[in-house]
C-alpha cells in the first residue's frame, strides 16, 4: 500500500486527506451522469434534471480545490470553466421558474 501511495505522490497525512477529497469529488462529479441517465430512462426521453447541475457544480468546485492543492493545471483550467457553466445553468433554471410563475422560487437541487 505504501508503494502505491508513493507512486501517486502521497507522502503525508495531508496529501492522503486531499486524495480522499479528490476521490470524493470525482465520485460526486460522476454521479451526475447516473442521475441524468436514470431520469431520462424514467421519462423515456433525454432530460437533464436540476440535480445534474448541482452535482456538476459541487463536484466541479471540489475538483477545482483538489486541482489547486495539487497544482495540476489541466484540472484547474478544466474545472474553472465548467464551474462557471454549471452555475450559469442553475441561474437560468431559477430565472425560468421565476418567469413562468411570476415569483421567485427556491432553488431545487
Amino acid at each position: 500500500m505504501h508503494d502505491i501511495l508513493v507512486f501517486f505522490g502521497i507522502d503525508s497525512a495531508t496529501d492522503l486527506a486531499w486524495l480522499i477529497v479528490g476521490l470524493f469529488a470525482q465520485t460526486m462529479f460522476s454521479l451526475r451522469f447516473i442521475i441524468q441517465w436514470l431520469s431520462s430512462e424514467k421519462e423515456k426521453r433525454s432530460v437533464i434534471p436540476h440535480a445534474f447541475w448541482w452535482f456538476s457544480l459541487f463536484g466541479g468546485l471540489t475538483l477545482l480545490a483538489y486541482g489547486l492543492h495539487r497544482r495540476e493545471p489541466v484540472l484547474i483550467l478544466g474545472q474553472a470553466m465548467g464551474v462557471v457553466i454549471y452555475a450559469r445553468n442553475i441561474v437560468l433554471i431559477h430565472r425560468s421558474h421565476r418567469d413562468e410563475t411570476g415569483q421567485a422560487l427556491a432553488l431545487k437541487p
